[in-house]
Order: C-alpha cells, then sequence, then structure tokens
C-alpha cells in the first residue's frame, strides 16, 4: 500500500505540491496525470526518498 498525506513541498515562496492525499492499494495501478509544473516528479521524488518533504508524509 502507498499512503501520501497532506504532502507539502515548498522552494522558497513557491509551493510546488500543496497538501496532496492519496491512497494506492496493493494489486491496483493508477496513472499520475497533470500538466507541466503540477508537481508530479516533486510528489514521485519525494516518495522514492530523493527529495524531502517541506509538511507531510508519504
Amino acid at each position: 500500500m502507498i499512503n501520501v498525506e497532506h504532502l507539502r513541498k515548498d522552494y522558497g515562496s513557491i509551493t510546488a505540491v500543496d497538501d496532496l492525499s492519496f491512497t494506492i492499494n496493493d494489486g491496483h495501478v493508477y496513472g499520475f496525470l497533470g500538466p507541466n509544473g503540477a508537481g508530479k516528479s516533486t510528489t514521485m521524488n519525494i516518495m522514492t526518498a530523493c527529495l524531502s518533504a517541506t509538511d507531510g508524509r508519504s
């Protein structure tokens, strides 16, 4: 199971991810879609521990 709760990432005065929460249960496949600059790569980098979150947990 993947669980993300109230994830937030700030780069100075710019917020890349703001209060993101979701759960992915075992055996399910989801798509992670959004326009350029939506915070998809930032979220994935936080989830894989390549980047630290400003707030929240994954």
